[in-house]
């Protein structure tokens, strides 16, 4: 239910109302997600398994289903009122375009130099190896959202940046390398032959165009044969990100409540999960508390569709499986997906905490072709002002879709969506679209069984 008083376009929170603490969804959930799991021993891994790869507080926050609450680092919480609390946006203009009786609202996360999300665990993932006394960390981007985020986060702290990009998106948007080198990142197309990965996966393949599996596969080697001095990191996927991201959920609770509102539809793009499981992290513990009645819809690529046409099995997170098994809807770590340009999207799984609540019924989720995301996205940017990155205009592909419903059936629905970031950067993919190059990929049965055919030959996927 709203009030009768004037919603304001935009409201922006004060640094006093700013969450101090990051909400853990899986203390939450009736069912944990399945653990992850040694692929030699398919044990569950513990905080000593993990240290060699991740940071130790960062291991810890991996491993932990229980704790409700963790309070964010006062250092962390320095950084993020550079930037934050992120305005929620009621999307006034965008309602008249669709002509939809709908309250659409959206949390923007790109106003910042990163222009997205990303930065909200970058900043906590650079504090904690920086705590530990490393020298660097190493990481994978897709889209370049990532690593740009990242590389501010360690130059602020005083650390080595090494990002390995996915190829396509290395060649589709030269700016981002840029301004990862403006912090003393440096940038590798993946696969590249500085790793046995690399060099593994371009013997295989050499005219790959890369994926996100195969960048992790490079930047864990990188990691641990640093000598100990670096750790890995990673933007998405883990539930260590999830927590980190949170704090967009949070805020947006917080903002909603002070305009009387709460969301019927909670809409997120999906590639690995941060950005959708950080948004919708409150809502969904009000869902499973039974308190709030509410849908929440993930809104993936045709050419990349985990959710849709993926398996819920135990599956490396690295195309080089070299990292832990972890259960999630998934097509496979050998799938390498289009070289769509919703770079951030092209993951082969999904989070296990939103692969678990998807299983169970909890959300769903519904795919789209990219020509359809970009004519989504253009009418956003002419309505609303602001250039959506390509994986924000998945989710306002979605909201459009939700808000045509309403408007035939005549319902009037509260909706809150992620615009996880800005389109700055993929001018290529803009340019594309409106010239009408741009062309639709959606993989064959055939093209994901080569995928499933990569799955592990384990007890825990048999049936599968």
């Amino acid at each position: 239910m709203s009030s009768n008083k004037k919603i304001p376009h935009r409201l922006y929170l004060t640094e006093d109302q700013m969450p101090k603490q990051w909400f853990n969804l899986r203390s939450a959930m009736p069912e944990q997600p399945d653990p992850l799991i040694h692929p030699g021993t398919l044990q569950p891994l513990n905080v000593p398994d993990l240290a060699p790869i991740f940071c130790e507080e960062l291991a810890k926050q991996e491993l932990d289903g229980t704790t409700p609450y963790i309070d964010i680092p006062e250092e962390v919480l320095e950084v993020y009122k550079m930037y934050r609390p992120s305005p929620i946006i009621r999307a006034y203009e965008l309602e008249k375009a669709l002509g939809t009786p709908d309250k659409i609202y959206y949390k923007f996360e790109g106003n910042n130099t990163s222009g997205s999300h990303k930065l909200n665990s970058a900043v906590a993932q650079a504090y904690y190896a920086k705590k530990q006394g490393l020298t660097g960390v190493t990481t994978e981007t897709g889209a370049g959202q990532w690593g740009t985020a990242l590389s501010e986060a360690c130059s602020y702290f005083g650390l080595d940046c090494d990002v390995y990009m996915v190829k396509c998106s290395y060649e589709q948007k030269p700016f981002r390398k840029a301004v990862m080198g403006v912090f003393d990142a440096s940038a590798t197309p993946s696969p590249s032959n500085t790793t046995e990965a690399g060099r593994k996966i371009l013997a295989e393949t050499p005219d790959t165009t890369g994926s996100l599996g195969c960048a992790i596969s490079e930047a864990v080697e990188a990691a641990v044969k640093s000598g100990g001095s670096k750790r890995y990191v990673l933007g998405s996927v883990l539930n260590q990100v999830l927590l980190h991201q949170s704090i967009i959920g949070l805020e947006s609770k917080i903002a909603l409540e002070e305009l009387g509102e709460y969301p019927d539809v909670v809409v997120g793009c999906a590639g690995g999960g941060s950005n959708l499981g950080g948004l919708i992290a409150p809502f969904m513990a009000d869902k499973l508390a039974g308190k709030k009645d509410l849908r929440i819809v993930a809104v993936e690529p045709a050419s990349c569709p985990s959710f849709i046409r993926g398996k819920y099995a135990y599956d490396f997170c690295d195309t080089g499986k070299v990292t832990p098994l972890a259960r999630m809807y998934t097509l496979g770590s050998g799938f390498i997906p289009s070289a769509n340009h919703a770079g951030g999207l092209r993951y082969h799984g999904m989070s296990s905490i939103l692969s678990k609540l998807c299983h169970d019924g909890y959300m769903e989720a519904v795919s789209y072709k990219q020509t359809d995301v970009f004519e989504a996205a253009v009418l956003f940017a002419k309505r609303e002002t602001i250039l959506p990155a390509p994986e924000s205009a998945h989710a306002i592909k979605g909201v459009i879709d939700e808000a045509l419903k309403c408007k035939e059936t005549g319902e009037e629905k509260t909706i809150l969506f992620g615009l996880t970031g800005t389109g700055y950067f993929d001018m290529t993919a803009y340019e594309a679209y409106l010239s009408g190059a741009m062309t639709d990929y959606i993989p064959t049965d055939e093209d994901l069984q080569k995928g499933f055919d990569s799955l592990p030959d384990i007890p825990q996927n048999k049936g599968i």
